[in-house]
């Protein structure tokens, strides 16, 4: 009979392994605390020592590339302003989020470090075949 993946290896040890890192890295994630600084005024891209491209700068060509477009919808000019103008948007706020570690002890982050990581050789080692053949 076959195991995890169609190898020999143990179906215990998959499903252990996939519970211990599914546990693990779930606890990490939700220790990890995001914020942004994103806001009116606030510079999304800096361009030199002291001019900086806020929100509003990016949002003028965005609607006056999405009039020329409801305008006329084969301007490409129009097209080019408000993609580029909403990807620019889009990159100024993800790279205005800020992530950090909450406050935890130590032994909470090593409980946490020992199933994400524990459980991950569990569930990569179930996927091997074992038996005499295997080599460790």
């Amino acid at each position: 009979m076959n195991g995890a993946g169609g190898t020999s290896g143990g179906s215990g040890q998959f499903f252990l392994g996939l519970i211990m890192m599914c546990g693990g890295f779930y606890m990490l994630l939700n220790g990890i605390v995001v914020s942004s600084n994103f806001g009116m005024g606030t510079r999304l891209f800096g361009i030199g020592a002291g001019f900086g491209i806020t929100g509003g700068m990016i949002l003028i060509p965005l609607m006056i590339g999405v009039g020329m477009v409801f305008y006329n919808s084969k301007n490409y000019l129009g097209w080019f302003l408000a993609i580029a103008s909403f990807a620019a948007l889009v990159m100024g706020v993800i790279s205005s989020v800020n992530m950090s570690l909450r406050t935890m002890s130590a032994f909470e982050l090593l409980a946490i470090l020992v199933l994400a990581i524990g459980g991950l050789g569990l569930f990569l080692r179930s996927l091997r075949p074992s038996g005499s053949g295997a080599r460790g």
